[in-house]
């Protein structure tokens, strides 16, 4: 059974964490924090080994790209199959598929037999897993939780991903320094485990619009394409994953300039996740009424301090940067999910999410051009044209459609 009876409005509002008294959203929150503690463990661990392989910028952005580049061509896969089959048990499926393949590259690495294309290959299949898990999760955490709690569950599920970076990023950087890369593999393989293990008791409630009407009911995807507000929305998001995330594969080349030890590189990579899980525990405290502002301005905030990142030489001023920036992404990544669902009808929402998956496909583009541009100039150069682009070209997109901004808690 699910929560259906709307809070009083004293309570959503000064309640942050109260998406927990659905039943199982807890279970599936704590299984995602799992998942993404493994992805970003991934994320971290193949830059770092690939930069340790090559000393490339563009070899290790291309990792980035990698990773990311199914969700520039599997989102709306992903989201029209979330509207069709069980949920749960896509998450568990791709979960399960994630275990094996990481021992094997831990295998590799430890025996000395690993290569670059290896990596790259593997970071595609766990980026299809995520691709899967983004849209399979997040409606699911729609049918458990329902729209009075939509904003606090949405936030917490943001949480959960700046969590995920953070500890993804610090135990990668405690392995190197201490176990090694190859054995760190092997802890991540022990942790997707663990996330299926969490998943057991849960048992997957019918979705919502399909209590009433099948998926075919809805709108196509041809059809939300032409929805000005959503469109609205995911450009925004195109923006914000094209020029200010991309940053991510980088971290360890930009670390490595600040003499940063293993350890260091780690903290560094997860300060940006310290700051979206502030970010997103004050979105879900305020519950804001006008979430198009708040997307808006959690973006501009992240590129103001993604510039103090990119032009700092001591490594404790670049990290404060980066945590400061990290708080603007929280805020902006706390409200992106929320604003898609809200936008379109229950039986559309796995699709719109499809899409929005495939708007955070900008990000392996964006990825690709960065480590081009810093391998021609440098990393800092390349970070710094990125955020100043980055706020230009969000300033004409918004001024272009600005649908967006109007937005508020009712639509």
């Amino acid at each position: 059974m699910t929560v259906t009876n709307p809070p009083p409005a004293a309570l959503l509002a000064t309640t942050p964490f109260l998406a927990f008294r659905a039943r199982h959203f807890g279970l599936v929150w704590l299984s995602g924090l799992i998942w993404h503690l493994c992805r970003w463990g991934v994320a971290f661990l193949g830059t770092y080994l690939i930069n340790d392989l090559t000393g490339s910028p563009r070899l290790v952005q291309l990792a980035g790209t990698t990773l990311y580049a199914p969700l520039l061509i599997g989102g709306v896969i992903g989201g029209v199959l979330s509207d069709r089959i069980d949920r749960l048990a896509t998450v568990r499926i791709q979960m399960a598929a994630m275990v094996p393949i990481t021992v094997l590259i831990g295998v590799l690495v430890r025996s000395g037999h690993i290569a670059v294309w290896m990596l790259y290959i593997y970071m595609f299949i766990v980026g299809f897993g995520w691709v899967s898990d983004m849209t399979s999760r997040r409606a699911l955490v729609f049918d458990l939780v329902g729209d009075a709690l939509l904003d606090k569950a949405m936030a917490m599920e943001a949480m959960s991903l700046a969590m995920g970076m953070v500890f993804g990023a610090l135990v990668g950087g405690y392995a190197v320094d201490s176990v090694g890369i190859g054995a760190a593999y092997f802890a991540i393989a022990g942790f997707a485990f663990l996330a299926m293990l969490v998943l057991m008791p849960v048992t997957s409630p019918a979705p919502r619009a399909a209590r009433e009407k099948t998926p075919s009911d809805g709108p196509t995807v041809r059809e939300l394409i032409r929805h000005r507000g959503l469109i609205s929305i995911l450009g925004v998001t195109v923006i914000a994953n094209f020029f200010l995330f991309a940053y991510f594969p980088i971290i360890p080349v930009i670390a490595e300039d600040l003499d940063a030890s293993p350890f260091q590189v780690g903290l560094l990579a997860g300060g940006t996740g310290i700051g979206m899980m502030t970010g997103s525990l004050v979105m879900a405290r305020m519950t804001p009424r006008h979430r198009g502002l708040a997307y808006l301005a959690g973006l501009v905030v992240a590129f103001g301090f993604l510039v103090l990142f990119a032009i700092g030489t001591n490594y404790w001023f670049v990290f404060a940067a980066i945590v400061a920036s990290g708080v603007g992404s929280g805020v902006f990544g706390a409200t992106q999910s929320t604003l898609v669902v809200a936008a379109v009808p229950e039986e559309a929402r796995g699709k719109a999410l499809g899409l929005l998956s495939m708007a955070i496909g900008g990000l392996p583009l964006g990825m690709y051009l960065l480590g081009e541009v810093a391998e021609a100039t440098s990393p800092s150069t390349a970070l710094l044209i990125n955020a100043v682009g980055g706020v230009a070209v969000l300033g004409a997109w918004v001024m272009l459609r600005p649908e967006v901004a109007s937005m508020t808690d009712e639509q």
